[in-house]
């Protein structure tokens, strides 16, 4: 890599805001700053919900050979026991990330005695509603606190929304980089808060431009008619075969009204323009009483329903396409984790399973997601007002419902635009990024080829090719699925994991079931409401 020793002493002695996106990726365009930008940190975390050889939903407890759900690092479950969730440790390098990933899927699935991994987001061959079982951790409180949690999300939205899987990308850059961004900025906060600022400068932008997201990844413009009955809902659903539903142009069904939202937290509006307004956001949200949550009753004949009747029982609950967050202490909230230190890094959360890669997401994606996230960091990020935010709920839910329509036009700060000429800026800019970050290889730059194909052709889109399969095919989703969930299961058990490999996640499985019962042992004399009262800052 050429050294650019000019371009770095032009700017060693400035005090300045963020500089444009264009000048910033010349100025890291020498060895040192290319080496910063490249020092990004990953983590995923992958949700599939756990099938019987007909497609239903598994109604058995989480396997204790993956061990405990509770204290595993790695396997652990989402909202229901059929719900599994895979984590990757941390990792600066793609084709570890996603090694790990498929490892962590290979052990599992030969645990579950020839249950297989449903590859979607959206869940089908559900019998009843009322049979998907809740998420279960054990006596200890911590435990049967997480399952209570789960448990009033049941009554506040259906179990059936609670199903719906996705993937989680955990992103970070490197102390090289913000220690750089430091020198070229006026100063006037410390250096630990300069990078919670940075942070959410990058989620403001992340904000407006989370439509590219689905635009490219969402893989659920189509669903099973199982999905909404008895539901209401304003969509015009065409109908394939026995009984797909689809939106002609729909990209991510998941993120629309049918999936992860919640009304009641439409008046919240939490800021994403500092810390600490962000912060006291949430902080009011947790004690804003609901009325229609306190219809259901907390305690209802001696039995708890929920943590709380206020419109977020606990901070998980607050919905958002992105999080700013913390690695926890033991014991601690996500608010008070980032009160203490400051934002460490960030979720994205607007990530549908892609049902072409055995795991869920594939390198490609990956090498976007750095590209998009580095461009949100890189780029100055103006403060949001409640008009802005308006403008974005409504570009995301264009995008989510018809993002592949001819001539599809967004709002921008500036007016109307087409997403199609949107897009191609997007992409012309992230190009020297790319070549800068790929060196003498081509990684970065085949990416983003590979998502701006999709751009030119909306059927390349992961929506699109899913679109081609049920409805181009006339199969059904239920069907089509289950063939997929075939082959991946095949595809895990042929997968050729190392004697080591499966002794260390044994291991580990034993290490978390001893964890588990230490902690039970340990919170034993403690009541449950006590331990609840002291959770919330209840107790006198």
């Amino acid at each position: 890599m050429t050294v650019n020793p000019v371009a770095r002493a032009n700017h060693q002695s400035e005090k300045r805001k963020l500089k444009p996106f264009n000048e910033l990726v010349q100025y890291f365009s020498d060895t040192a700053g290319r080496a910063a930008l490249l020092g990004m940190l990953r983590g995923i975390e992958r949700e599939a919900l756990r099938i019987d050889e007909s497609g239903f939903l598994a109604q058995d407890p989480h396997p204790r050979a993956l061990g405990s759900a509770l204290t595993h690092s790695r396997i652990t479950t989402d909202y229901s026991e059929a719900l599994l969730e895979f984590i990757t440790p941390v990792s600066h390098q793609v084709e570890a990330l996603l090694q790990g990933l498929t490892e962590t899927h290979a052990f599992s699935v030969r645990q579950l005695q020839g249950q297989r991994l449903w590859p979607v987001s959206m869940p089908c061959y559900v019998k009843d509603e009322q049979t998907i079982p809740v998420a279960q951790y054990g006596s200890s409180n911590t435990g049967k606190m997480k399952t209570l949690y789960r448990k009033g999300l049941t009554y506040r939205y259906g179990a059936l929304m609670q199903i719906i899987s996705g993937v989680h990308f955990n992103f970070s850059v490197s102390q090289d980089l913000w220690r750089s961004l430091y020198e070229l900025s006026d100063k006037r906060l410390s250096f630990d808060d300069f990078i919670s600022d940075g942070y959410f400068g990058l989620i403001r932008n992340y904000r407006r431009l989370v439509w590219v997201l689905p635009y490219l990844f969402g893989a659920s413009p189509a669903l099973c008619h199982s999905f909404i009955k008895g539901q209401k809902n304003d969509l015009q659903f065409s109908q394939s075969g026995r009984g797909t539903l689809y939106l002609p142009y729909a990209t991510s069904l998941r993120m629309s009204d049918l999936g992860y939202t919640n009304k009641e937290q439409e008046s919240l509006n939490i800021s994403y323009n500092s810390l600490p307004e962000y912060l006291a956001g949430i902080r009011a949200a947790i004690k804003m009483p609901s009325a229609n949550f306190a219809n259901i009753g907390v305690k209802v004949d001696g039995e708890y329903r929920q943590l709380n009747a206020n419109v977020l029982q606990i901070e998980n609950e607050f919905y958002a396409p992105i999080r700013a967050k913390r690695v926890t202490r033991s014991g601690e909230k996500p608010s008070e984790a980032l009160a203490r230190g400051g934002v460490e890094y960030i979720e994205v959360r607007a990530l549908d399973v892609n049902p072409f890669s055995p795991i869920g997401i594939d390198a490609n994606q990956v090498r976007f997601l750095d590209l998009f996230l580095l461009y949100c960091l890189l780029t100055p990020s103006p403060k949001s007002d409640a008009k802005e935010e308006a403008r974005l709920a409504a570009n995301l839910k264009a995008v989510v419902l018809e993002g592949r329509k001819p001539g599809l036009e967004l709002l921008s700060a500036t007016g109307p635009i087409s997403l199609s000429r949107w897009l191609s800026s997007l992409f012309d800019e992230l190009q020297p990024l790319a070549k800068l970050l790929d060196g003498e290889r081509d990684e970065y730059q085949a990416a983003l080829n590979h998502w701006l194909a999709a751009v030119k052709d909306p059927e390349l889109t992961l929506s699109g090719q899913v679109n081609r399969h049920l409805i181009a095919k006339g199969q059904d989703h239920g069907q089509w699925v289950m063939t997929l969930s075939a082959q991946y299961h095949q595809y895990f058990m042929d997968y050729p994991l190392s004697g080591a490999t499966c002794s260390e996640y044994q291991t580990e499985a034993k290490t978390s079931l001893a964890k588990q019962a230490e902690l039970e042992n340990a919170q034993r004399a403690v009541a449950f409401d006590d331990y609840l009262a002291d959770y919330f800052g209840e107790k006198s």
